[in-house]
């Protein structure tokens, strides 16, 4: 397998990736930076010349690792506890891919990572027991009792998270959203710090207020964006709603991140709208 077809099927596999890390770390913004890190080291790994006979088993446990590292890191990890076997039947996709991702942060690791690879993915019990590195037979228990555990946590009202915002942090989005509303993209410009980074997820990266002009300049020519102030996983953030459409839900969205008064960091999910499945979003006035 060439460069080229190692980087088109990683293309093609990613969005399968990122359901996977968005449920293992219970947020579809840390699920992509999961992600990235997953695939920065998948490609390290195999510059490094590392045996790969299952590509897709390969980055799942890398993925799987990598997600176990966040977690232990954040400490996020809130254990369900489920003392009896309880026999349950698949959970069929389309109610699956409804659970919101804070719902599945709160099954223990292994139930977790069973329900997602086999219900959402459609794994096998071989390949969940490669991934997690554990038995089939531990494989199948987690399974069982995640099933069971994720229908009675589903059925649980879930809040929607809102932004603690600064009075001075809302003034800074408010104010950018009404920039990119009015068009006034000169005004935005003037607002970046020299040294700010746009990510445009899932497309390419850049650094520095020279080198971002053109990433205005397409949203100035494209007529069908609205944008709105709103919230994304709790995080301020501009959504973005596509006039063409139904206007029902962001068709994507940006996060920023300041340093006094200066925008240093642009995230971008317009090339990633894999991220906005199950997203907990809330438009704000």
């Amino acid at each position: 397998m060439n460069s080229g077809e190692f980087e088109d099927l990683i293309k093609a596999l990613r969005p399968r990736l990122h359901r996977y890390c968005a449920r293992m770390t219970g947020s579809a913004i840390s699920g992509e930076d999961v992600l990235q890190d997953t695939l920065v080291k998948a490609i390290h790994a195999r510059a490094q010349g590392a045996e790969i006979d299952n590509l897709e088993g390969w980055l799942f446990r890398i993925a799987h690792n990598t997600s176990l590292d966040f977690l232990r890191e954040r400490s996020r990890n809130t254990v369900v506890a489920l003392t009896e076997y309880v026999e349950a039947a698949p959970i069929p996709e389309a109610d699956i891919v409804s659970i919101g991702f804070q719902t599945f942060l709160r099954l223990p690791v292994l139930q977790r990572c069973t329900v997602i690879l086999k219900d959402v993915l459609g794994h096998t019990i071989d390949e969940i027991a490669s991934i997690a590195e554990c038995s089939q037979a531990a494989g199948k228990s987690a399974l069982q009792r995640g099933r069971a555990a994720l229908r009675l946590l589903a059925r649980a009202p879930e809040d929607t998270a809102l932004p603690l915002m600064s009075d001075s942090d809302r003034r800074k989005i408010t104010a950018y959203v009404h920039l990119f509303q009015s068009g006034d993209f000169d005004a935005i410009r003037a607002m970046l710090a020299d040294d700010v980074k746009l990510d445009l997820v899932n497309r390419l990266q850049l650094e520095g207020r020279d080198k971002i002009g053109l990433y205005f300049t397409r949203y100035e020519e494209e007529t069908k964006w609205r944008f709105a102030l709103g919230a994304v996983e709790g995080q301020p953030a501009m959504l973005v709603f596509d006039s063409t459409g139904l206007m029902e839900k962001p068709a994507h969205f940006v996060l920023l991140d300041w340093s006094k008064s200066r925008i240093i960091e642009i995230r971008d999910f317009l090339f990633a709208s894999y991220v906005l499945e199950s997203i907990d979003w809330v438009r704000l006035g």
